[in-house]
């Protein structure tokens, strides 16, 4: 799992010595170790620069290529929508488009 999250370097870190990046991969590692069906990720690139932001989004669309795993993410960031392989907005609680 540390080599798939691009870890393998940091195995001996305490949280506190990880960036930003390396500890919301640490926390998608988590999510993977299990082998679920789904994982939800709520705004999984909040609070990170946008080399962090495409580290993530390549690590879960990896997930769903190599593993199966269906990913539902929530976000507000229309460029990080838009690599999704399929869109649902939701205006104040409706769905307003598929």
């Amino acid at each position: 799992m540390l080599k798939l999250l691009g870890l393998e370097s940091r195995k001996t870190h305490l949280p506190n010595e990880l960036s930003g990046g390396q500890q919301q991969r640490t926390s998608i590692g988590r999510a993977m170790i299990t082998n679920p069906a789904i994982i939800l990720a709520d705004e999984p690139t909040g609070n990170l620069d946008s080399k962090a932001s495409d580290e993530i989004v390549e690590l879960l669309r990896k997930s769903n290529r190599d593993y199966k795993q269906t990913i539902v993410m929530i976000t507000h960031n229309l460029d990080i929508a838009s690599r999704a392989d399929r869109i649902i907005k939701i205006e104040d609680g409706k769905i307003v488009s598929l």
